[in-house]
């Protein structure tokens, strides 16, 4: 196997095991409920402290990887959130399961938050595109296989055995990544923590950056919110599905994965902007289709809302990359995945709460406006990027 196929087969097996763990409660969070007799809001936190706790840690993982080097932080990562994800059926209590689920949050971060700057740094521009894409292929059936996986185990093994099944896919993949992922360069010490620094304080001064974490913060926690939300309303009255054909929902996933590839033929017919801002409103349009309580609805209402997510989320991850500057590159990647993951936490929790005690139409109202106010945000960083290039072309 050569070098190039073994970092790209080591990327993709950490992708797949990274986000199936990270989201495999996310399917049985009605049994959940059931068990611990939680609203859907206490049940969604059992994805939410993990999000959450990924997100605050990702930034200082990612300084630490400058220390001790991106490949140990990696393996780490893999194997960590492995461990926490078998002990995580074990736990008697239902905080003690929380606990766990921030612990793993904070495992799993060494992989988003390091795995683009060790594949920049192992590849170098020639190589690095494929690379990433075979591990943002990794993150999304990662994402997915959890998911399908937890939602069709728990009828017959509980939500114990599913989170089991799960996990024991992580600890497969994890184990490839272990063998598979050769070496990276060598940490650059305490010097480098300094330009880190110097990078963060740049990637929080330009508008145009804070409109694409915007963009992640608000968008990913209207997506979040409704598919933690979609387990109960499909599995509840009117829709009544099993669980097991509830989780077929996440199959919609797979129009991410085309839709994110299709993004950049977007933006380079109607340019970033149109392409963003018609994602976000498209995305509320697909909210909106889930509405009424007709089965075909939702779907397709999931379908368009799920691949059109994507897009906006690729476009505004690529236009936070092109825009970064030369000092400050992983400084913005990291304060865009930070968001990100903020944005699962804090509206997937929010949004499962609203459903749970106000209802399906309310979380769509939520959620339209968070889409619309991400939609403004691009508008008006968008804008201040345009006068201020008028400024320097008129002096």
């Amino acid at each position: 196997m050569t070098s190039t196929r073994r970092v790209k087969t080591a990327v993709a097996a950490a992708g797949i095991s990274s986000f199936a763990l990270l989201y495999a409660p996310q399917p049985v969070l009605p049994q959940l409920a059931a068990q611990y007799h939680l609203d859907p809001g206490g049940a969604a936190l059992a994805v939410s402290v993990a999000t959450g706790a990924l997100s605050i840690a990702v930034l200082p993982i990612a300084a630490l990887s400058e220390v001790v080097g991106r490949r140990p932080v990696i393996l780490t990562s893999v194997i960590a959130s492995v461990v926490f994800g078998l002990l995580l059926p074990l736990m008697p209590t239902y905080p003690a399961l929380l606990v766990l689920r921030a612990l793993q949050g904070v495992a799993i971060a060494g992989f988003p938050g390091v795995a683009a700057a060790y594949l920049a740094e192992r590849l170098g521009r020639a190589g690095v595109a494929a690379a990433v894409g075979a591990m943002i292929a990794g993150n999304t059936i990662g994402g997915m296989l959890g998911r399908l996986a937890s939602g069709f185990t728990a009828g017959p093994l509980g939500w114990r055995g599913a989170l089991f099944v799960v996990a024991g896919v992580g600890a497969i993949c994890s184990a490839i990544t272990v063998v598979t992922l050769p070496p990276g360069t060598r940490a650059r010490g305490d010097a480098q923590l300094r330009a880190v620094a110097k990078g963060l304080v740049t990637a929080l001064s330009k508008p145009v950056l804070l409109a694409q974490y915007a963009v992640a913060l608000l968008a990913m926690g209207s997506f979040v919110a409704l598919y933690n939300a979609a387990g109960f309303r499909l599995t509840g009255d009117p829709l009544d599905l099993s669980p097991a054909i509830a989780s077929l929902v996440f199959l919609a996933y797979a129009t991410g994965s085309v839709s994110s590839a299709a993004a950049g033929r977007l933006v380079a017919r109607v340019g970033r902007r149109r392409a963003l801002i018609g994602a976000l409103l498209l995305t509320a349009v697909g909210a909106t289709l889930t509405l009424p309580d007709s089965l075909p609805l939702v779907i397709a209402g999931f379908l368009v809302l799920t691949c059109a997510f994507f897009a906006a989320h690729a476009v505004a991850n690529g236009w936070a990359a092109a825009d970064a500057p030369e000092n400050a590159r992983g400084q913005v990647g990291g304060m865009y995945t930070a968001t990100y993951y903020l944005g699962s936490s804090v509206g997937g929790a929010a949004g499962a709460w609203v459903y749970g005690h106000a209802g399906w139409p309310w979380l769509i109202a939520l959620v339209a406006a968070w889409l619309l106010l991400a939609a403004a945000a691009v508008s008006v960083g968008t804008r201040v990027r345009e006068e201020r290039r008028e400024l320097v072309s008129a002096a």
